[in-house]
């Protein structure tokens, strides 16, 4: 059978399910999600001895070290996303809220919260993503088509196995969650093209991977995810507040989106905040790479081009520029962000008031770490991704982010 008629049968299958999980009731839906946590508990081992597979073939093919630690699973990390699984299930229904008003001739009209349908994913080696994605798309009556990326194929197989069991234990059909498990370029590139069978489309990964489908999908996309992120230590700066603040963002781990990528700082107090944040990342290796004045400050540094200013580096690897005041922070933030987390550390509120509403991320952050930029974090349990578009949801996106809306209207034989 052809690679095309494969995956155009998989988003039918998808359809279908859908629209029976779309009359499922909250407490059925719940019910899935605990079925599916237990058994992803009790089936770790059988996870972990998939995911060698995959850790012992990105090490062949020279996957560097931050980036299988993203693909890593261990027993806590799965409790962890069984965990998750829960919470989401303890978490409000999101389908069938809205307002209900009525209309001077009568029409009573209720606004009403619907799942968008079937969802596809495009991702790269974060196992975790295809548990996370599952549970919030069948919390919100959604069905999912998950397309993970070569890295992660074998933890990917007996992570969906193990969600399609349970679907099927509760009675509903197993296409509600579906992986394709060709991870060739052709079968990304198939997926963007099925408009019709797929409603929306979620690509979660690397700069060149969200690009890509951003600009050849015909299936509309939610655009998630790259993070060039920064952090600006103002003059007026807790030094050791700046310097907790910077380990926690670039160094507790690198590999997220999270993280940030470049560090800003006030030439009153550059010598300090660089000298010691250097001393604290020796045991990290972290490589800083630097303008010509963080050169000056830190001997033996590699000098910075505009090339790292660009880089999301998803490593121990860091860019240093002193800026003149937070205007020029805000400018070169603008310059090279991806609209994702921005953070400046200050006890100045006017410039706080400036730094916060003159860039245009999707989070910006006063005195605290960029890390925070989370589905968890910010309570929404898992995540389906981070949004740093404006249409139709931005930042992290739960539950609410994976509905959209219908008017039912009820009459009494009104005509116009």
């Amino acid at each position: 059978m052809e690679l095309y008629d494969v995956i155009y049968g998989l988003c039918q299958n998808a359809k279908v399910a859908s629209r029976e999980l779309a009359n499922a009731s909250g407490k059925d839906r719940n019910r899935i999600l605990n079925t599916m946590a237990s058994k992803i508990r009790e089936s770790y081992e059988e996870i972990i001895e998939a995911n060698k597979i995959d850790l012992a073939n990105a090490r062949d093919n020279g996957i560097k070290d931050a980036m299988l630690d993203r693909l890593m699973l261990s027993k806590d990390r799965i409790y962890a996303i069984s965990d998750a699984i829960d919470f989401v299930a303890s978490l409000a229904d999101p389908i069938g809220t809205g307002e209900l008003f009525t209309r001077p001739n009568g029409l009573e009209i209720q606004k009403t919260k619907v799942p968008l349908g079937v969802v596809a994913m495009i991702y790269e080696a974060r196992p975790n993503v295809t548990p996370d994605a599952s549970s919030l798309c069948i919390k919100s009556g959604n069905a999912v088509i998950l397309r993970g990326g070569k890295e992660a194929i074998n933890s990917n197989k007996v992570i969906v196995k193990i969600i399609r069991e349970a679907i099927s234990q509760c009675g509903y059909d197993k296409n509600i969650v579906t992986l394709i498990e060709d991870t060739t370029r052709e079968s990304a590139n198939l997926l963007m093209k099925m408009r019709g069978g797929v409603d929306v489309l979620i690509p979660r990964g690397g700069k060149g991977l969200i690009k890509s489908v951003v600009e050849n999908s015909s299936v509309p996309v939610i655009e998630t995810g790259a993070g060039n992120c920064h952090l600006y230590v103002d003059e007026s700066a807790k030094i050791d507040m700046a310097i907790s603040v910077a380990l926690n963002a670039k160094c507790s781990r690198p590999s997220v989106c999270n993280a940030i990528e470049t560090i800003l700082v006030h030439p009153s107090v550059a010598t300090e905040f660089l000298t010691r944040f250097y001393e604290e990342t020796r045991k990290y290796s972290l490589e800083i790479r630097g303008c010509e004045k963080c050169c000056e400050i830190l001997k033996g540094i590699a000098p910075a081009t505009d090339e790292d200013y660009d880089t999301e580096y998803d490593d121990y690897i860091v860019s240093c520029k002193v800026v003149s005041d937070v205007y020029e922070a805000v400018d070169h933030i603008r310059k090279y962000s991806t609209g994702h987390s921005e953070a400046i550390i200050t006890e100045n509120f006017r410039n706080a008031d400036y730094f916060v509403k003159s860039i245009d991320s999707c989070a910006l952050y006063v005195n605290a770490s960029t890390r925070f930029t989370d589905g968890g974090e910010f309570g929404l349990g898992a995540e389906i991704g981070i949004s740093t578009q404006k249409l139709h949801v931005r930042g992290p996106m739960g539950l609410s982010a994976l509905t959209t809306e219908k008017y039912i209207i009820k009459g009494d034989g009104q005509v116009r």
